[in-house]
């Protein structure tokens, strides 16, 4: 397995730079954009992925919504996705198919979700992009508050398929 394409070196400069991604999040992810969702750290083998709490994330219970958690630790697991098949040859597509999580604490404040599962996320794209089979990877999405407890684990199942190509 590869340590680090020039794709991915050139992808994790689009996200490293706020306005470049925050333009990507208001014309493909609005609703990341409007919770103030923000990828704060991205390596091949984790991401990184705050929200804060907010009026527009709140619930009538003081805390964030459980949807607009699940939106950044999808996002942590997405940008994984994205990276490992950015500019891939064969395209690659990529859907979530599954998620399960669990809730363990009020969630108020800043809330980090962290994804480690770069590297296999990296061999399911590079085995469909080989292959041309269609492969699945589940990835875990631990959502910690500021104090260091843990409020919520997600597990996201991505569907990664390479595109055929066409003859012409």
């Amino acid at each position: 397995m590869r340590e680090s394409t020039p794709a991915a070196e050139q992808f994790r400069n689009l996200v490293a730079s706020p306005s470049k991604f925050r333009l990507f999040m208001l014309a493909r992810l609005p609703m990341a954009y409007m919770a103030d969702l923000r990828v704060t750290a991205l390596t091949n083998e984790r991401a990184t992925v705050t929200i804060p709490y907010k009026y527009l994330n709140k619930n009538p219970f003081n805390s964030i919504y459980f949807a607009c958690l699940g939106m950044a630790a999808e996002l942590s697991t997405g940008v994984l996705c994205m990276m490992h098949t950015y500019k891939a040859d064969p395209t690659v597509s990529m859907l979530v198919v599954h998620m399960d999580a669990d809730f363990t604490k009020k969630a108020v404040g800043k809330i980090t979700f962290m994804c480690e599962d770069g590297r296999r996320i990296q061999e399911a794209a590079e085995h469909t992009k080989l292959t041309g089979e269609g492969v699945t990877v589940t990835a875990t999405s631990i959502g910690m508050d500021e104090a260091g407890d843990q409020v919520a684990e997600f597990r996201f199942t991505w569907s990664l398929k390479a595109k055929s190509r066409l003859l012409v």
